[in-house]
């Protein structure tokens, strides 16, 4: 266990009492992205330092829906981090997408891989463990990065400060931030920052009782504008969520768990909320905003959240975390050994950042700001119920196996045939009923006649 770990670490308690020590990589953040960076590195021979400002080991976030997209499971399963969360109790679990012309689903012989639900609760102290029990790596709790340490125009290290006030310097080749959507790194490096409006809101919690229909996928309706979503989860629990537009945040406010269970319970195929019971708190957040930073700097990287911090409405953040902190270390790792530049290693992780995620993220901020389907999303989610092709490329796109790019050029050309024959036919039945009452008409007149 951490607690073990942390009381039987060979130099922690000398090193503290140092002024500087040198590692070849700080990562600021023990979460999801800073916990799996810092196992991927150490695993191939960096020396890591990875420091929180929080004190429990047991931190875990608070307000996430849980869900890790398909894209991410192999990721999961090449770091060896898939079978302990099954172990814990992780769901393994499709998804499953309501618009106003059907549900598009998981067809049975898709070979992408299920996405994972497991409690940020249960999730985050496991991942945080297993960094910890990582040889090469040196947890350290209760730190805040106070200040980077330049040389010439690199960043060359942390200052990290404890809660008493003692500081360490913390040297290394390679400082990353995975210390989420405020990221302080970023703020100190001064890299880059971009942001972008949300006109939503979110709150959710989880609720005990009946499954709801095609358990354990997890289920997401798209009420142009709105939003509401089911995540069924470890031990039973399904983790509700609603994301309205903000001209519903009054009722929220005024007691967010009964709006929450009366928005889910009247949505079209409403899951079985009502029948069900709140455990624990309805939990809620209100800013929203898309931010992205520059994901490099000399010496410095960004990931998971401090990377991008996106609309959680399409569940990637915790996927994304995982993802990006695999691609940061392929492309570094080498240079932290000392074979190749680490200006490469990082040139090349950014090209992999932007490659992976950027044309998802733009996606995303145009439809974040809360606005209804415009035409092309109305033809995809108009055809897709009834192209069992086209179901399979919205599925490879909304778990985020491929594209934007892709999915309009290979899925776009499926729509528009599907609309076609759509309309044809409703010409040739309109015709057929035309008929059928000119024919009707004329059989009365001769009868009168």
């Amino acid at each position: 266990m951490i607690k073990e770990e942390m009381s039987t670490m060979s130099d922690a308690s000398t090193d503290n009492q140092a002024s500087e020590l040198q590692r070849d990589a700080v990562i600021v953040g023990a979460s999801l992205a800073g916990a799996t960076a810092a196992i991927a590195l150490a695993r191939q021979g960096a020396r890591v330092a990875l420091v929180d400002q929080r004190t429990e080991a047991s931190a875990f976030k608070r307000v996430c829906s849980h869900y890790i997209q398909s894209s991410a499971v192999p990721a999961l399963e090449r770091l060896g981090l898939l079978e302990p969360m099954l172990a814990a109790g992780a769901v393994v679990s499709g998804a499953r997408i309501w618009t106003r012309w059907g549900w598009a689903e998981r067809s049975p012989k898709s070979k992408l891989p299920s996405g994972v639900n497991l409690r940020r609760e249960v999730l985050d102290p496991l991942i945080r463990e297993i960094a910890a029990s990582t040889p090469g790596v040196e947890l350290m709790l209760g730190r805040t990065a106070h200040e980077l340490i330049r040389e010439r125009d690199e960043i060359a290290g942390v200052v990290v400060r404890e809660r008493s006030g003692e500081e360490v310097r913390l040297r290394a080749r390679l400082v990353v931030g995975a210390d989420g959507r405020d990221s302080r790194v970023a703020k100190l490096a001064g890299v880059q920052r971009k942001t972008y409006p949300h006109g939503r809101f979110a709150y959710g919690g989880y609720f005990e009782g009946p499954p709801p229909a095609r358990a354990p996928d997890a289920s997401l309706w798209m009420l142009d504008p709105d939003m509401a979503a089911a995540f069924p989860t470890d031990s039973g629990l399904t983790f509700y969520a609603a994301m309205p537009v903000k001209d519903r945040l009054p009722a929220f406010r005024e007691d967010p768990a009964r709006a929450l269970v009366e928005f889910v319970a009247s949505i079209p195929d409403a899951p079985p909320i009502a029948q069900s019971r709140l455990v624990g708190d309805v939990q809620g957040k209100l800013d929203m905003t898309n931010i992205a930073h520059a994901v490099t700097a000399p010496g410095l990287a960004l990931i998971g959240d401090a990377a991008l911090a996106i609309d959680p409405l399409w569940g990637v953040g915790c996927g994304w975390a995982f993802q990006s902190a695999e691609w940061l270390a392929e492309s570094v790792a080498p240079a932290l050994r000392g074979e190749g530049s680490l200006a490469r290693g990082l040139s090349r992780y950014r090209r992999r950042h932007a490659r992976g995620l950027r044309g998802h993220a733009m996606m995303m901020y145009d439809y974040a700001g809360g606005r209804k389907f415009q035409p092309p999303e109305r033809l995809l989610f108009s055809a897709a119920p009834k192209s069992a092709r086209l179901g399979a490329i919205m599925e490879a796109f909304g778990t985020r196996n491929i594209g934007p790019a892709r999915m309009m050029l290979t899925g776009m050309p499926i729509a528009l045939g599907v609309s076609a024959r759509s309309a044809l036919a409703r010409v040739a039945g309109a015709s057929r009923s035309g008929q059928g009452s000119g024919a009707a008409a004329g059989g009365a007149s001769a009868g009168v006649r």
